[in-house]
């Protein structure tokens, strides 16, 4: 906990957790106001747990969530409507408290000058110089000018932000670099279906994000509010503008928790539990091994969704197991997939199913989850058959695994780089944006059709980084992405199917069938991922170390 007092009255803090109440109460705050939005981080507990701890420790708590660099007057009113009501002092609190910061600034700057507003957040360790700007331009703020300027600006610091980085110094070292992300912490996200089989421990895979980014390279810890490429400017929380040459927007996606009815107030209770967040993926292995009989849920949502494999990865590990502890046959393993197939690249599918009819997993098409009854333990599915009508079905479980709906983070859907649909609108070949030359996009976020893995943004990178290289030098586009994309399947502890494939489901094998055959699981391909894989994570893409992830030629370029 970081609390920090702008007045007598009112204090700020980055995110709390439950387990911090106590400290807070201490301190004598009386209320607690929660800015940040639900689901916004993979490591954030929702307000409903926030809440239930204050409650106990007799201090009120108000949801107030402002979508991150999105403060609209009417959330000003609203954190005001809160400041009356509740009893004083009280903490705000956002994901690094500079959202709550900037809602007091907007409140006291009816009532109090500017110059104190200013000096009594920056006394605590906040810029709202940007706020001021804003405010004496009659509430837009202006990007003509800037707070700081650089070559190359990257929005994002999770796989593909920081391997992007890595991978321009690599290239040319002289240029500016800065990367925006408002994180403390860099998670391997890929680790987290092996914490939820009991294999890694959660904290093996997180480390601090200041480790990680290349030396001579800028941080900026903050959110991003907006885009306004005709000036090349980004805005921040706070209403800062970052200036560049050249940007990079590879931000993830976001997790909609809140898209399914019920499912914040239960997630880590009631057998309610996800492998998509850094908290809860202990408590898939906790259910695992306490489970001996009932009915295990494991849902898939619509596509797109970050590694579409994961959902029946945690689906096999648990059904493993049970198998190995001799308690399978009196438990029902239910998949429960939105989709109408098992896995969209048909290669992998009958190695897959050997597995499903192993651990003797029904599998239901179509069912996409829409609600859920922790206390009663049941929950709700939309059937949408081919050709039949629409109809809810509720099914009991003892256990559930939820994969949460996943959209473009919400600043990015709005924003002037996103095609219809919501997605960075990039060439799929060069990653450069089709309406915009100076800038490109990599990760989760763009909306080239590959899978959204950790494994395509380790091929993503170097091609971003050799194309914008090649723009500096005023070349054309020199490098091309070819969709690849990674799934290790885990089938069961020891064993992978190890799916690679590239656009339109091209397979796109890595190694040479005799060494590793991915269709077929293999003690080799589990022996990657627990032992290789992390390790060339951590030591080579993120410091860019581009092993076997050599930009490919662009056809019309060697032409």
């Amino acid at each position: 906990m970081d609390l920090k007092r702008i007045s007598p009255k009112i204090a700020v803090s980055p995110q709390i957790k439950p387990d911090d109440i106590n400290a807070i109460k201490a301190e004598g705050i009386s209320a607690i106001i929660c800015n940040r939005p639900d689901g916004e981080g993979a490591d954030q507990p929702t307000f409903d747990e926030i809440e239930a701890a204050a409650r106990a420790a007799g201090i009120e708590a108000r949801y107030v969530p402002v979508q991150s660099g999105m403060v609209a007057d009417t959330d000003v009113e609203a954190f005001g409507t809160a400041l009356e009501d509740l009893p004083r002092p009280v903490l705000a609190y956002c994901r690094t408290g500079t959202r709550s910061a900037t809602l007091w600034s907007f409140h006291e700057s009816k009532k109090r000058p500017m110059a104190d507003i200013l000096a009594a957040t920056k006394a605590v360790g906040y810029d709202m110089n940007g706020v001021a700007r804003r405010i004496a331009n009659g509430g837009k703020t202006p990007t003509d000018t800037g707070d700081a300027k650089y070559d190359v600006v990257i929005v994002g610091a999770g796989a593909g932000g920081v391997s992007v980085a890595a991978s321009l110094v690599a290239r040319a070292s002289d240029l500016s670099i800065a990367i925006i992300d408002p994180a403390d912490i860099h998670y391997y996200q890929p680790g987290w279906t092996m914490v939820g089989g009991g294999i890694f421990q959660a904290s093996d895979t997180a480390k601090t994000m200041g480790s990680l980014i290349p030396r001579g390279v800028k941080w900026i810890k903050a959110a991003v509010a907006a885009f306004e490429p005709g000036n090349n400017a980004v805005i921040l929380d706070g209403c800062r503008v970052v200036k560049y040459d050249r940007l990079v927007v590879t931000p993830g996606l976001k997790l909609d928790w809140a898209a399914v009815e019920g499912l914040e107030e239960t997630l880590g209770h009631n057998g309610v539990t996800s492998n998509y967040r850094y908290d809860l993926a202990p408590y898939t292995w906790q259910l695992v091994q306490g489970m001996k009989s009932g009915r295990a849920l494991f849902t898939q949502p619509p596509m797109p969704i970050k590694c579409a494999g994961a959902p029946q990865k945690a689906m096999y590990l648990s059904g493993d197991a049970w198998f190995r502890r001799a308690v399978l046959e009196d438990i029902d393993i239910q998949f429960m997939n939105a989709g109408g197939v098992l896995f969209g690249v048909k290669d992998y599918v009958p190695a897959l199913m050997q597995y499903v009819e192993k651990y003797d997993a029904t599998l239901n098409f179509f069912h996409n989850l829409i609600a859920v009854d922790g206390p009663s333990r049941t929950a709700t599915f939309k059937v949408a058959q081919p050709d039949t009508t629409p109809e809810n079905v509720t099914v009991e479980f003892d256990m559930l695994h939820v994969c949460p709906p996943q959209s473009a983070p919400d600043f990015i859907r709005v924003s002037p780089l996103a095609d219809a649909a919501g997605w960075v609108d990039v060439d799929q070949a060069t990653l450069r944006h089709k309406c915009h030359d100076n800038i490109w996009s990599l990760g989760d976020v763009m909306n080239a059709p590959n899978a959204k893995t950790a494994a395509a943004a380790r091929k993503q990178a170097p091609t971003v980084a050799e194309n914008i290289v090649a723009d500096i030098a005023g070349l054309s586009p020199t490098a091309a992405y070819d969709g690849y994309g990674s799934c290790p399947l885990t089938v069961e502890r020891g064993k992978i199917v190890l799916a690679e494939f590239g656009y339109g489901g091209v397979l796109k094998p890595s190694f040479p069938p005799l060494l590793l055959d991915g269709t077929k699981p293999s003690r080799t391909a589990w022996f990657l991922k627990e032992k290789m894989l992390p390790p060339i994570y951590w030591l080579a893409m993120l410091r860019g170390k581009e092993w076997m992830a050599k930009p490919e030629r662009l056809k019309v370029a060697a032409e």
